[in-house]
């Protein structure tokens, strides 16, 4: 638990629950209570650098659609009556680009707002329209407390991952590109001596394999600066985060075609553990085509490759 998560909840349970407790008794089975969203102390990435802005305690209560309209307002004003400081830090400040990030919401809101509906997706094409990152947004964080489970019943079907035709339809997506941008064209253009392009097509191998290795996790992908730091919280592959840190630090040498084969053979190994593939090649852009055959729906199956 990260310092922002520390503070949300010291905060909540010092000032927050004694607050419903006396001024909303009648409704505290029914609200929800944590600190989950945008900002990196709401994913427990916060660090020193990171306190420059946004940062400080605070915390998000989430109500249904029918008790935003009975106490939405008195609950908002309550809110901000509790202590503007706790434990040497200033609260949140509940402006600019960190507007409605704490505070009272409709939970409806909440949702909406990551995924466009308020009880989240629920047809497959739903699910591969949201972006990765608003997902892992819509899910990060902490629960402190919900009676009604309203809240937690919609964040626990978003935990449950993609559908399993999307999921293998994005890997498939990130592994052609991860074949295409990695082990064909990155070393022709080291070749070539054109080492602008060579960054670019390292970058989009390093983002493909990161989210690649995230689906195979079963878990969202978050914010791009975000994403190689949360790849120390997953089980699986974890022999890559270091040969992706590796091939980074020095990304226009002959050495890192041999690093980006490595990582494919890894990802490929992990395809056949996962039975997606059948398809022994270590070109991803073979096994792109061997996953598209293992999804049930033939509209996913045929969306472009561009789409995951």
């Amino acid at each position: 638990m990260g310092k922002g998560m520390e503070l949300a909840k010291g905060y909540y349970l010092e000032y927050g629950a004694p607050m419903l407790e006396k001024k909303f008794p009648e409704y505290v089975s029914r609200i929800a209570c944590g600190f989950a969203g945008e900002g990196s102390d709401a994913f427990g990435f916060d660090d020193q650098l990171s306190r420059d802005h946004d940062f400080g305690p605070g915390f998000c209560l989430w109500l249904a659609d029918e008790d935003m309209e009975r106490i939405g307002p008195a609950l908002q004003e309550a809110y901000l009556a509790l202590p503007q400081t706790f434990q040497g830090f200033e609260r949140k400040r509940d402006e600019g680009m960190a507007l409605g990030r704490t505070g009272v919401m409709r939970i409806s809101d909440f949702y909406a707002k990551y995924t466009g509906m308020a009880e989240g997706p629920i047809e497959q094409d739903q699910w591969m329209r949201i972006p990765e990152q608003f997902l892992a947004t819509a899910t990060n964080g902490s629960v402190f407390t919900d009676p009604l489970g309203e809240f937690t019943r919609i964040r626990e079907k978003l935990l449950e991952f993609y559908p399993e035709d999307v999921r293998i339809k994005k890997l498939s997506c990130n592994c052609h590109k991860m074949g295409q941008a990695g082990q064909y064209n990155y070393p022709r253009l080291l070749q070539r001596g054109d080492f602008v392009a060579a960054m670019l097509a390292l970058s989009e191998f390093t983002e493909a394999a990161m989210k690649a290795v995230y689906l195979l996790n079963r878990r969202y992908t978050p914010y791009y600066k975000w994403t190689f730091r949360g790849m120390g919280n997953l089980s699986k592959l974890t022999n890559i985060a270091p040969l992706l840190s590796r091939i980074c630090k020095d990304p226009c040498r002959e050495e890192n075609v041999q690093l980006i084969e490595t990582i494919c053979i890894a990802i490929r190994e992990e395809l056949m553990e996962q039975k997606l593939t059948e398809t022994t090649s270590d070109f991803l852009c073979d096994q792109s085509f061997a996953l598209l055959k293992h999804i049930e729906d033939p509209h996913i199956a045929g969306l472009p490759l561009t789409v995951g």
